[in-house]
C-alpha cells in the first residue's frame, strides 16, 4: 500500500501541535490541576450504611381494592350522596305523600299537608281580619248577612277543597281602583323584609287584599302554598306557614278581597283546589287553549271556550267592566274578550295584539284602561286608547333560562308605572307614557334574580318580588 503524501497544511498542523504539548509540559499545568482538585475535596467521615432487613414484611391477606364507579360496574346509579336540602326537600315531600293522597278528588285536611308545627295563628289571624271592613261599607254590605252565620263554622272546618278537576291557569273577579302618585324612587328594601317562604322556583305571588295585614303568599314548582306574616312576632314558625295541597306547578293563587279565607290556588296536575271555600263562579285554563267556567254553587263546569290555538298563560279581568277579559297564550297573542258576546260555537276577540313568540302575561291596568303584555320575543308591549288601538313594544330581555320562571310585567298601583324583573337581579320600572325604562331597584339583600310580582292593593308603594329560589321581597317606600 504506498503511503500517503502529507500535504503542506497538514504538516504546518502537526507542528503546531508538537509545539503546543511541549510548552504545556514545560508549564506543569496539568499537575497543578490534580492538586488543586484534591486539596477542594471533602474527605468523607464515615461511609454510608444500609441496613439490610433479613426478615421480609408478609404479603396482606386482603387485596387493594380498585374503585371503580357505578357505570363501570353495570350498576344503577345511587341516590344518597345528594345534598341536604334536596334530601330534606324529597323527606318532607315522601312524608306528605304518605299522609294523604293529593290527587284524590275531595278536600284534604289542612293538617296533612302542613309541613310545620302550628298553623293556628295563621288561621286566627285570616279569620280576623276578614271580620274588619276593607273596602266602603256599602261593598261589605253585600256580603254581610252571611258572615256572621258562617263564622263558627269557618272555625272548625278550614280546609282544602277540591273544587275543579282541570285547570292550568286560574283568576278570580277582583275590583280594583284609586290612583296614586308614588315615586319609584323612593322604594327601598330592608334586611327585614326578606325571608325564603317556600323551597325551589316560585312561580305565583300575591298580596292578602287587606290594609291592615301585610301578608304574602307564594306558590312554587312543587305544589306548596307558603304564608308569611310580615306583621307576625317572632316565634314558634316566625310568621312563615307553609302546606302542600297539590303535586306539581302552583300555576295561579286568587284571593277575594271580600272573602278573604277563601284562597284559591290551581296546579298544573289538572286540579283547582279552595281553602275554606264559600260558593261562587271562578274562571280557569285548561288543556290548549281553553277557557272553562266553575259554578261553586252546581258543582259543575257551566260554560267552555276554545278561543287560542295553545296554551293559556294567563286570565285578567277589566276593572271598569267585569265581563271584558284578557287573556295570553304561547300561540303568540293577547286578546281582549267580552264574555256577553260569545258562545260555544263562537268566540270572537275584541282585540288581539300580536308577538312574535309566546305571551306569558296580559294584564289591565289599575284603571282599566291600558294592557300590559310580556313576551319572549324581548319585548313588553304596552297598549292604550279606548279600543286599546296604540300599541307600543318596548324591549327588554325576557330570555330567562331553563331554571328560573319566566318575567311576568305587573301594573303598580295606578297607571303611571310598570314593573318587571331584569337578569342583574334587579327590577326595571317601565313608563307607558314615555314608552321607555325610566328607573331600576336594585338592593345589596338581593341574592338571585327577582321574576314574579305583586303590588300590594292597598299600602301604596309596597311591592313583593319572588325569585327562583323561593325567596321573596318586599320594597317600601321610605
Amino acid at each position: 500500500m504506498a503511503t500517503q503524501k502529507i500535504t503542506d497544511y497538514e504538516r504546518k498542523r502537526l507542528e503546531n501541535i508538537r509545539r503546543n504539548e511541549e510548552l504545556m509540559a514545560s508549564l506543569k499545568l496539568q499537575s497543578m490541576a490534580t492538586q488543586l482538585s484534591a486539596s477542594t475535596k471533602r474527605p468523607r467521615i464515615e461511609p454510608k450504611s444500609y441496613k439490610v432487613n433479613s426478615e421480609k414484611k408478609p404479603k396482606t391477606q386482603d387485596p387493594t381494592v380498585i374503585r371503580r364507579s357505578l357505570r363501570c360496574r353495570g350498576l344503577p346509579p345511587d341516590a344518597k350522596g345528594l345534598g341536604a336540602v334536596d334530601s330534606m326537600l324529597k323527606t318532607t315531600l315522601e312524608s306528605m305523600d304518605r299522609k294523604c293522597d293529593l290527587r284524590k278528588l275531595g278536600p284534604i285536611s289542612r293538617r296533612d299537608v302542613y309541613s310545620g308545627v302550628s298553623d293556628r295563628e295563621l288561621i286566627e289571624t285570616i279569620l280576623g281580619v276578614e271580620n274588619k271592613p276593607q273596602l266602603g261599607s256599602e261593598v261589605k254590605s253585600e256580603f254581610g248577612d252571611c258572615k256572621e252565620e258562617e263564622e263558627e263554622e269557618e272555625k272548625s272546618c278550614v280546609a282544602f277543597t277540591l273544587v275543579g278537576g282541570i285547570g292550568c291557569g286560574l283568576v278570580k273577579k277582583e275590583e280594583d281602583g284609586g290612583e296614586s302618585d308614588v315615586k319609584v324612587e323612593e322604594l327601598s328594601l330592608k334586611e327585614e323584609n326578606v325571608a325564603r317562604v317556600v323551597p325551589g322556583n316560585v312561580m305565583n305571588v300575591r298580596f292578602f287584599p287587606s290594609c291592615s295585614l301585610r301578608m304574602v303568599v307564594v306558590g312554587n314548582k312543587v305544589g306548596n302554598v307558603g304564608f308569611w306574616n310580615m306583621d307576625s312576632k317572632e316565634g314558634e314558625e316566625n310568621g312563615i306557614y307553609m302546606y302542600r295541597p297539590h303535586s306539581g306547578p302552583i300555576s295561579r293563587i286568587s284571593i277575594h278581597q271580600d272573602s278573604m279565607s277563601k284562597i284559591f290556588s290551581s296546579c298544573y296536575d289538572g286540579f283547582i283546589r279552595s281553602m275554606d271555600a264559600e260558593k261562587e263562579c271562578l274562571y280557569f285554563a285548561e288543556g290548549r287553549g281553553g277557557i272553562g267556567m266553575w259554578d261553586e254553587r252546581t258543582g259543575n263546569i257551566s260554560a267552555q271556550w276554545s278561543p287560542h290555538d295553545d296554551r293559556i298563560n294567563s286570565i285578567d279581568f277589566n276593572s271598569l267592566n267585569s265581563n271584558i277579559i284578557t287573556t295570553s297564550s304561547t300561540d303568540g297573542t293577547a286578546c281582549i274578550w267580552d264574555l256577553r258576546s260569545n258562545d260555544a260555537d263562537k268566540f270572537k276577540s275584541l282585540k288581539t295584539i300580536g308577538h312574535k313568540r309566546a305571551v306569558h302575561s296580559a294584564y289591565f291596568s289599575p284603571s282599566g284602561r291600558s294592557l300590559v303584555t310580556t313576551s319572549l320575543d324581548d319585548t313588553v308591549g304596552i297598549s292604550t286608547g279606548v279600543n286599546f288601538e296604540d300599541i307600543s313594544m318596548i324591549h327588554h330581555n325576557n330570555n330567562t333560562s331553563r331554571w328560573i320562571p319566566k318575567f311576568k310585567a305587573i301594573w303598580g298601583w295606578d297607571d303611571a308605572h310598570v314593573f318587571v324583573g331584569n337578569k342583574n337581579r334587579g327590577v326595571d320600572v317601565i313608563s307607558p307614557f314615555q314608552r321607555t325604562k325610566i328607573f331600576t331597584l336594585n338592593s345589596p339583600y338581593v341574592s338571585a334574580i327577582p321574576c314574579r310580582f305583586a303590588a300590594h292593593p292597598y299600602n301604596v308603594g309596597m311591592l313583593a318580588g319572588a325569585t327562583g329560589g323561593g325567596q321573596v321581597y318586599v320594597w317600601t317606600l321610605g
